[in-house]
């Protein structure tokens, strides 16, 4: 080894001792910053109106999985097999994944939006 990267492990050796040691978190979040800035993903903050807009979204799908718990719910009495209650179980899964994905969307468009 030449005397420059001597030098250069050195120097490093010197920065990380004062540090002391990380724990496993913080060196999984510095290996994620480190593939993020490989792979030129952008790290900026939400604005105010992306944090609200965020909420809103939740807030919404939140109540439209509550009101369709709630029309299962009321389904219920009403049934007369077991085949029927599946389905309605069924109907009710498959309600709460799309909301959910649909959320889910909705809240990456509004983090994908540029800061007016």
């Amino acid at each position: 080894m030449g005397k420059d990267k001597w030098a250069a492990v050195s120097a490093k050796l010197s920065t990380m001792s004062g540090d002391g040691p990380k724990s496993a978190y913080e060196l999984a979040m510095e290996r994620l910053r480190q593939k993020d800035k490989e792979a030129s993903v952008d790290d900026r903050p939400l604005t105010d109106e992306q944090k609200a807009a965020i909420a809103e979204a939740r807030q919404f799908y939140t109540a439209k999985v509550a009101e369709r718990e709630i029309l299962h719910q009321a389904a219920l009495p009403g049934v007369r097999t077991h085949e029927e209650l599946d389905r309605l179980n069924e109907e009710l899964r498959r309600d709460r994944e799309r909301l959910a994905t649909d959320r889910d969307r909705k809240i990456a468009d509004i983090r994908g939006k540029k800061p007016s």
